[in-house]
């Protein structure tokens, strides 16, 4: 942490956000970590204060103040949202940069964590899906909205996928990596899950490491709920996985009606593809909007 302070003696706060976030992960676990934590967010905050155009909000979910970070909610201006949404281990403050760039693409966009990462004080389970509709309501209240979009990251993307199963303004998703399925239900799997990975899950579920199995079935995602699934989802697929089981993108491939997928030769998240991965969710997002224009031009059309 030394040298993320180093970064904020000499004004540059993103990278101080950064390394801060370094420090923290995977999850704050003794007094360093949670001081990197707090770290993290406060340069994130000093960093988007200088320049302007992210705001800070506070949602309020099932009871809950839950912080986010927001772009582009005008009011007077409805515009297509694109929810930002990374995995288990994963801050706001990772995402969050590129709101900015949603915005240049003519979208509001929110920057949020999954239950129990980061800020988020809401409880992981496997009706999480709900924050993500939840998070819609609130936003709706402040500022018109035309369609829902949403880039999620790993198992984020399995919170998107059951809501856009279950709430029918969720337009397409672009996901990277989720788990489906098998990664819930597989014990044989999990044996070869990295320890980081079960060591996360255990802290968002509140139970100790060898009980995570016996709570994970509940997560899985049925065949029913993935053919209700009826938007595109866009999703890189990493062929050496070693978190999520390729069984997974089959299931997807079999149920989803509108699926698409990009195959890197890489491990979970695609480490070694990060610019073709950013390419490919602009790409995804511009094909989204696309569809979306034309099905609001055919209504109007029809009307």
């Amino acid at each position: 942490m030394l040298a993320a302070d180093r970064m904020t003696e000499s004004g540059r706060h993103l990278d101080a956000c950064k390394l801060n976030n370094l420090a923290r992960f995977p999850f704050p676990a003794n007094p360093a970590q949670e001081r990197a934590a707090h770290r993290c967010v406060a340069e994130f905050d000093q960093w988007r204060s200088s320049r302007g155009g992210i705001d800070r909000l506070e949602l309020e979910l099932s009871g809950h103040r839950v912080p986010v970070w927001a772009t582009g909610l005008d009011p007077g201006v409805p515009r297509p949202l694109l929810l930002l949404i990374g995995g288990i281990v994963s801050v706001k403050e990772q995402w969050a940069p590129s709101l900015p760039a949603a915005r240049r693409l003519g979208m509001a966009a929110v920057a949020a964590e999954m239950p129990g990462v980061g800020e988020n004080p809401l409880p992981y389970g496997h009706d999480s899906w709900r924050m993500l509709s939840g998070m819609i309501d609130k936003i709706t209240e402040i500022a018109p909205v035309r369609e829902v979009y949403a880039v999620a990251m790993s198992f984020g993307g399995h919170l998107a996928l059951r809501c856009a199963a279950h709430d029918p303004r969720l337009s397409g998703l672009v996901t990277v990596g989720p788990p489906v399925s098998a990664f819930f239900r597989d014990r044989i799997w999990w044996t070869g899950v990295p320890e980081t990975t079960k060591r996360a899950l255990a802290h968002l579920l509140r139970v100790p490491k060898g009980e995570v199995p016996e709570r994970l079935g509940a997560f899985a995602l049925r065949p029913d709920e993935l053919t209700q699934v009826q938007v595109p989802v866009y999703s890189v697929v990493s062929l050496r996985d070693e978190i999520i089981p390729s069984a997974d993108t089959r299931v997807l491939e079999r149920h989803l009606a509108k699926f698409k997928a990009v195959r890197f030769d890489d491990v979970h998240g695609s480490p070694g593809h990060v610019l073709q991965t950013k390419l490919w969710i602009v790409h995804s997002l511009l094909r989204l909007r696309t569809a979306g224009y034309t099905a609001t031009f055919l209504k109007g059309f029809n009307g």
